[in-house]
């Protein structure tokens, strides 16, 4: 059975970069795929950064109960299907999604699996101080995000991990040892092993 880690930082904080370092690292790790009704970007591919569909069939889909999660964000909806999710786990492949509180809370109560993974910045001062080097928001945007990033700090007590992200090689093999720790899982690992050791039964 596959595992879905579900990954949540306040903008800033390094979620996408060390999530990128992690898929590549582990060849049974793959990124999940939402679906949003908003039209594709620029150098964006149907099926890789998302399941592009029409507003009709997204709320047909969100009718139906066949998101684990959903949200209405700028006027456009984004959701994760549970199709995606239970084919990854029945699959045998381990499932990284990225996302915001809203939506972890809501796998977390609707789905009822996965390991949830919060990204932390040192401080405030530091989140501040990597925004406005990032050069692309205004001062207003920041003062935005900052105070976002308070309330969302806030939710990360309920999350199962915790990883601060001061130093980006030990934040990444903190992440890392995470997925490792959770693959030798012995609820995991039991399926897989020779028949001759006995321990069928306890499963």
């Amino acid at each position: 059975m596959g595992n879905l880690f579900v990954v949540s930082a306040p903008s800033g904080a390094g979620k996408t970069s060390l999530c990128k370092e992690i898929v590549d690292f582990f060849p049974r790790l793959r990124h999940s795929v939402s679906y949003t009704t908003r039209p594709p970007r620029a150098g964006e591919v149907e099926g890789r950064d998302y399941h592009f569909v029409a507003r009709d069939a997204f709320d047909r889909m969100a009718a139906a109960g066949r998101f684990a999660e959903w949200a209405e964000v700028h006027g456009n909806g984004y959701g994760t299907a549970i199709a995606t999710l239970e084919e990854a786990r029945s699959g045998g492949y381990d499932l990284l999604l990225e996302i915001d509180c809203q939506g972890a809370a809501q796998i977390k109560q609707n789905y009822r699996h996965g390991v949830f993974i919060f990204i932390l910045p040192p401080s405030i001062d530091e989140l501040r101080r990597r925004l406005e080097g990032r050069g692309t928001d205004s001062a207003e945007i920041i003062a935005r995000r900052i105070e976002n990033a308070r309330g969302e700090i806030l939710q990360a007590a309920w999350y199962d991990f915790l990883v601060v992200n001061d130093d980006f090689s030990r934040a990444r093999d903190e992440f890392r040892a995470i997925i490792l720790a959770e693959n030798c899982r012995s609820a995991r690992v039991l399926p897989t092993l020779p028949v001759e050791f006995g321990l069928a039964e306890s499963l």
